[in-house]
């Protein structure tokens, strides 16, 4: 079998960072000298390229142009290479992976993100377990020659994750994700075991890259006492086109008359309104209390048991395929990459 291909793209976070010997201050690692500090890389007989963002950034000032810019990459390089691996600061890589799972449609080849919460030449660092299983993972194929990962994933500290199924749950622990409505793709122990059934299969069709996101998008979490004057003022914002609302429990929320009649001066203005709860797991069951039957009156989608990131970047995503309306909210309740069960 001829030797397997991955391309590092490196956008910036603290994986890709070393501290100056002499003052000990961080900066960006040039991608060329990356085997010096992983050696271990010359072992894994797989054939390595690289890219890097000319100015790396920090994940918290990614932006949805960012995730274009990283699709479009892949896509450049999509037929000279059989994986991908993008490094990426772990703060919004949620929110990345699932960009990425829906603007590179009929994707069959891994793009695996990870990161690490030491810099890379730090001595206790856990970047090196993390890139090194990350180009095992984006190089791994089966008899046939194909993807065993042929989709966006996360892969962070022994477990491989549906990138728009993960959620960034710790601050500081080396376990920092999890997936909380959707098996692991895969464990590695002293073996790196996948779980097939997890795993999407292979498209049909060509790869096809979007390069379109509508950031007119917003984020409306709910709270005991939040007020209506509140909501409806933030239901105003110039430009709004859709809002992911984070509800209590199974999707519900206030039954006070001034909430619900601002929800209901939204949608009469042409605003899509979803629903996705706030916990970490589970689903929105819209209309199995009276604290949720408003929503289907007026019109609000149910994420059912997506993610807040995935929702945002859906929402975003399908704006920019100038999607509205009946569309819109059809195209939402679908599963366009497994970013939501039936």
């Amino acid at each position: 079998m001829n030797q397997r291909s991955v391309l590092i793209i490196y956008t910036g976070g603290t994986i890709g960072m070393v501290a100056d010997p002499r003052s000990g201050a961080l900066h960006p690692m040039d991608l060329s000298h990356l085997e010096e500090q992983v050696p271990e890389l010359d072992r894994m007989k797989v054939r390595l390229g690289a890219v890097s963002f000319d100015q790396p950034i920090d994940s918290s000032d990614m932006r949805p142009a960012d995730w274009v810019r990283i699709a479009r990459i892949i896509g450049e390089h999509y037929d000279a290479y059989d994986g991908f691996v993008v490094l990426h600061g772990s703060d919004t890589m949620a929110y990345t992976a699932s960009a990425l799972s829906f603007l590179l449609e009929g994707l069959n080849k891994p793009v695996v993100l990870t990161g690490s919460q030491l810099p890379i030449g730090t001595i206790r660092t856990d970047a090196k377990e993390n890139l090194i299983t990350a180009i095992e993972v984006a190089a791994a194929c089966d008899q046939h020659g194909r993807a065993v990962v042929p989709e966006v994933a996360v892969y962070f500290e022994y477990s491989l994750y549906r990138g728009n199924r993960t959620v960034k749950v710790h601050a500081e622990r080396f376990e920092a994700f999890r997936s909380p409505n959707h098996p692991r793709l895969a464990e590695a122990g002293v073996h790196l075991k996948y779980d097939l059934a997890a795993i999407l299969t292979h498209r049909t069709t060509g790869l096809k890259v979007h390069d379109r996101m509508d950031d007119n998008v917003g984020v409306l979490r709910l709270f005991p006492g939040i007020r209506a004057e509140w909501v409806r003022h933030a239901l105003a914002t110039p430009g709004l086109r859709a809002v992911v609302l984070t509800t209590f429990g199974s999707g519900n929320g206030p039954t006070d008359s001034g909430f619900i009649e601002a929800l209901r001066t939204a949608r009469e203005r042409g605003i899509t309104v979803v629903n996705v709860t706030q916990c970490f797991g589970g689903r929105v069951e819209q209309g199995r209390y009276v604290t949720s039957q408003a929503f289907v009156e007026l019109g609000v989608l149910s994420g059912g048991d997506m993610t807040v990131e995935a929702a945002v970047a859906k929402l975003m995503f399908l704006l920019g395929e100038g999607l509205d309306g009946p569309a819109l909210a059809r195209a939402f309740g679908t599963s366009l990459c497994g970013e939501v069960s039936g």
